[in-house]
């Protein structure tokens, strides 16, 4: 049986990633060609530079258009239909993802570990910051991800008594 101690044993190792330069629209098409909602940023040297994730993406529409509503009020727009002016021309919308990088808009902190860090420490570090992913780095370059459905296999080993 696989040992679960460390980030390394439980983390997923085959993580996509972006670029600091890709296009906005590149980010979008790659988060629904794969179903995710968020990427590490890797800059040419493989070091992490940050995270580019949905959120970020509605943000920067919204700053773009200088709004003020917070992401939970712009959710709630989409799904009662009230789109905002920028979806009523496709090519447009298009064409501003197109000029703007992911360098602008995306969350330059993130949460990482190492790759031995304890099983432990990940979890402490999911829970105290509310989040769903810890990065998993060496020497600074990314290696992993563990998310929160890494640790089950963890949690129903403790709950199984092994």
């Amino acid at each position: 049986m696989k040992p679960l101690s460390t980030a390394r044993n439980v983390m997923t190792d085959s993580v996509l990633t972006v670029s600091p330069e890709a296009s906005l629209l590149d980010v979008l098409r790659l988060f629904v060609e794969e179903d995710i909602h968020a990427a590490p940023v890797v800059g040419d040297d493989g070091l992490l530079v940050g995270v580019i994730s949905s959120t970020d993406l509605l943000r920067a529409q919204e700053e773009e258009h200088d709004t003020a509503r917070s992401t939970t009020d712009y959710l709630r727009g989409l799904l009662e239909f009230s789109l905002p002016d920028w979806s009523e021309d496709l090519e447009d919308f298009q064409d501003r993802l197109r000029q703007r990088t992911v360098a602008e808009v995306m969350t330059r902190s993130f949460v990482s570990v190492a790759s031995d860090a304890p099983v432990a420490e990940v979890a402490r570090q999911l829970r105290e910051n509310r989040i769903h992913r810890v990065w998993v780095e060496d020497a600074g370059r990314l290696c992993g991800v563990v998310s929160t459905l890494d640790l089950m296999p963890v949690v129903e080993r403790l709950a199984a008594g092994s």
